[in-house]
């Protein structure tokens, strides 16, 4: 790594991961730093207040103030409170988990949720995360709104999922994949089964304004039990007249711009 910040930016990302902290060894190993760079940075980061020493085992681990930073932001932008009512009409009508995905330059991550299920079993993964777009329903419902070469380009860029950390119905080719966005296009929104995680189902809707790019996605995901190929083809009306409600509320928050590229201020590069 070649800049005091990359180095910065790396422990950070890598605290992240490991809640319950990580000993200097196993960070500067794994993020193949020398030992003494990577004591000057975390005790950087706790002089400015991002990390913090255990008692115990002198492991390192992240303090609360980039969460706070980070809810603060989302806060002043507004995207949680203009979602919130959508997903939350959309929860209660579906009854399982509906999240919302911004799209932010090559990336698409989860901002903002809302539970419909009100027993049995409860899908609720981390939020904040990138999604794996070959893998994912929102990743299809972005792909599928792009022209093809572009949508091939973010595949290809990120890697495609493989299917031992994801669903058997993973795609395992671009071939395949294209296949399948051809397919959502046709129904208007995503739909998969066992390609995120085996027993899982999802459906997503892109979030557009008429002729605009994508800002965001939301979807609909639970257990396949509950989420048959049957009940997401009878609820497709409901989450595509969502996204086309979100399409125009969201232009309100900074995130889902259709100016702003629906980004956060990040244009994806032309590959």
């Amino acid at each position: 790594m070649s800049s005091a910040l990359e180095k910065s930016l790396a422990v950070l990302e890598y605290l992240t991961n490991h809640p319950d902290g990580a000993p200097l060894v196993q960070i500067a190993n794994d993020l193949e730093q020398l030992r003494s760079g990577c004591h000057r940075t975390l005790q950087e980061l706790m002089k400015f207040g991002y990390v913090r020493q255990l008692p115990v085992h002198g492991d390192y681990a992240l303090t609360t103030k980039l969460a706070s930073i980070g809810l603060s932001f989302l806060s002043r932008t507004g995207v949680t409170d203009i979602a919130e009512p959508v997903i939350r009409r959309l929860a209660d009508l579906t009854e399982e988990l509906v999240r919302l995905a911004v799209v932010d330059g090559d990336r698409l991550t989860l901002m903002a949720k809302a539970q419909g299920a009100k027993s049995g079993l409860k899908y609720d993964p981390d939020m904040g995360i990138d999604l794996r777009l070959s893998c994912s329903a929102a990743g299809h419902a972005w792909l599928m709104s792009l022209p093809e070469d572009d949508a091939i380009a973010l595949v290809t860029h990120q890697g495609l999922g493989d299917v031992k950390n994801y669903g058997p119905n993973a795609p395992t080719s671009i071939k395949a994949l294209l296949k399948m966005l051809d397919e959502h296009r046709a129904r208007g929104f995503s739909l998969i089964q066992d390609t995120y995680a085996l027993g899982m189902s999802s459906m997503a809707a892109p979030v557009a304004r008429q002729g605009g790019p994508t800002t965001g996605v939301i979807v609909v995901a639970g257990p396949s039990s509950r989420l048959s190929m049957e009940r997401m083809q009878a609820l497709g009306p409901a989450l595509i007249a969502a996204a086309e409600e979100l399409s125009i509320t969201a232009e309100a928050s900074p995130l889902m711009k259709t100016a702003n590229l629906g980004t956060w201020g990040n244009v994806r590069e032309p590959r």
